[in-house]
């Protein structure tokens, strides 16, 4: 139980309401395993001598107990619930957090249907253990200690055959415990892959029925289902093993009970108290014993589920501030690659990017081209760090970006991703997104500079239309326009356009490129980009070629030059159309 033990450090804060919980518990326990005398007392001093006095003061502690007992385990249950739930969500916060400070390459390295069933399925799986813990899970153990010391001094004869049945039970659970955490961990994994396929299929709805697939990924779901199913059943079949045999072991030591301690109270050895104390003892024995095939189950549950948890928790992610690193301030906007190489190959195997070379001065435009898997967003990934370089460094004013603050760095970098992503709100809480204290004002002149405002206008509620799940209710050019909108009013002294201008007309994306132009003096532009227009005015084009500069130069100077980028111009351009 190492995973299972190392996840409840996170019990600290609940520390004292846990052992509230625990001495209600204990309280419990005593006041159920006192019944038992109190009905021997009241069999054999009562009864047996015909004194009522006896049977009704015993009678009256009984009642006292019982109460006792509701109360306490009203307050046991309370505190559970607490620490079990303050638990859960510092577990799921501690676990969403880390994967926040996940790195790209962390990300790549994890799929988002394990990682959903990591804050879902899992923690759940483990709060609702912890609860358990500190109700039945506790209980039954000590209920079964106690009923088992409380046999032993009513009659050590029959609580021997007793205790020789429970040992033999107790292996039996054991091997089968030790079986079942193997087939939790394969049940955990098929969640993963189911997981992860809705998640697909839901995102990609639009997409399967554009292209009819809705038939062949009901089979797809279908076949993922099946297998989770089966790993369940499998899980099924040992709980059918499990509580039949407990119940067939009990069930004999009730009749052995009945039969040994029956000559024996005949014989004179055994009062008839002392017979219906042990009884009720071995029902007392029965509950826990039945319970413990199901606590093993459940704990092997957690164990598997604390063991994926802990793999989140210990991910470290590969790109953080180093010691001694510096805050970076006024920010010029001059970057420089020096003779980069890149890798996705954590031990930098085989290249992405092989000893690129330049330097964007502060206030240029860079526009990068290339065909696909050329590098082209690779590259300009580098700047902000969402990857460390292999070989060569990536320079910001002349610092290397691995000697300043993550925070600091990307504070001054402002970014619209290849894909437009918005999160569910109103379109001015997206555009202030990585701004969320921006004036109104500001705003505004940001949507204006990407071309957004006059669609915005022309909705209903304007800057507070909501953003239905993943943008449902924009098309792709107004995703981008916001996405553009949302970079540009950080005011970044470096400003990333990965083919951000992709969905939009030619006429729109002519406006756009103004507006960048006049921010020529506020920030160094790179724009990632399949169409040439996007291109014409930049300052400096590089050219891409299974990750080298293939070229380097202005339009002019490249259509001198570079066969590749007139290749791609005369493609384009050439014949008086634009290909977008």
């Amino acid at each position: 139980m190492r995973n299972f033990l190392k996840i409840l450090t996170y019990l600290r804060p609940y520390r004292r309401k846990a052992v509230i919980a625990l001495a209600a518990l204990t309280v419990s326990i005593l006041t159920d395993l006192a019944v038992p005398r109190l009905i021997q007392t009241i069999v054999d001093n009562g009864i047996s001598k015909g004194d009522m006095h006896v049977v009704l003061g015993t009678m009256g502690i009984m009642l006292g107990v019982s109460a006792l007992g509701a109360v306490v385990s009203i307050i046991n249950t309370r505190y559970s619930v607490d620490v079990a739930m303050g638990f859960g969500t510092d577990v799921r916060t501690a676990t969403f957090r880390n994967i926040q400070g996940f790195s790209f390459s962390n990300l790549d390295d994890n799929r988002t249907g394990a990682l959903m069933t990591n804050l879902t399925s899992d923690v759940t799986r483990v709060q609702g253990t912890v609860q358990m813990a500190m109700r039945i899970m506790t209980r039954a153990p000590l209920m079964l200690l106690g009923s088992i010391v409380l046999m032993l001094v009513t009659s050590p004869s029959l609580a021997v055959w007793v205790v020789l049945l429970l040992a033999i039970t107790g292996a039996m659970v054991v091997v089968l415990s030790t079986k079942a955490q193997p087939i939790f961990l394969r049940v955990q994994a098929k969640l993963d892959r189911l997981n992860t396929l809705l998640q697909e299929n839901l995102a990609g709805m639009r997409l399967v029925k554009a292209f009819v697939r809705s038939n062949e990924e009901n089979r797809r779901f279908g076949v993922v289902n099946d297998d989770l199913m089966d790993q369940n059943v499998r899980v099924q079949r040992l709980f059918a093993v499990i509580m039949p045999t407990m119940t067939v072991i009990v069930n004999l030591g009730t009749v052995l009970v009945i039969l040994i301690g029956g000559r024996q109270a005949i014989g004179g050895t055994l009062t008839t108290g002392q017979l219906m104390a042990f009884i009720n003892y071995l029902m007392i024995t029965m509950f826990p014993l039945l319970m413990m095939g199901n606590l093993l189950v459940m704990l092997s549950q957690a164990e598997a589920s604390a063991g994926r948890i802990n793999g989140v928790l210990d991910t470290k992610s590969s790109i953080v501030d180093q010691p001694g690193v510096i805050d970076l301030s006024d920010v010029r906007g001059r970057v420089a690659f020096e003779h980069i190489t890149f890798s996705y190959d954590h031990e930098c195997g085989e290249s992405v990017l092989q000893d690129v070379n330049f330097v964007a001065e502060p206030g240029q435009t860079v526009a990068i081209l290339g065909e696909t898997g050329s590098g082209k967003t690779t590259l300009i990934n580098l700047i902000p760090r969402f990857y460390d370089v292999c070989g060569g460094r990536v320079t910001v004013d002349g610092v290397d970006v691995r000697d300043v603050t993550l925070a600091s760095l990307r504070k001054h970098v402002g970014i619209a991703l290849q894909e437009a992503v918005l999160f569910t709100g109103t379109l001015r809480d997206n555009i202030r997104y990585g701004r969320p204290d921006a004036s109104q004002e500001e705003v505004e002149a940001a949507a204006q500079a990407a071309q957004a405002e006059e669609f915005i206008l022309g909705t209903p509620k304007g800057y507070d239309t909501m953003v239905e799940e993943r943008g449902a209710n924009l098309s792709g050019g107004q995703k981008q326009r916001i996405a553009i909108a949302r970079a540009l009013l950080l005011k970044p002294s470096i400003l990333i356009l990965d083919d951000s201008t992709s969905a939009v007309d030619v006429d729109t994306e002519a406006r756009i490129q103004e507006a960048l132009l006049r921010l020529h003096s506020q920030c160094t532009v790179f724009i990632v980009a399949q169409r040439i227009s996007t291109v014409l005015a930049a300052d400096k084009i590089l050219v891409l070629d299974k990750g080298r500069i293939a070229a380097e130069g202005t339009h002019q100077e490249l259509m001198q030059t570079s066969s590749i980028y007139r290749e791609i111009y005369e493609s384009q351009l050439g014949g008086g159309t634009t290909n977008g």
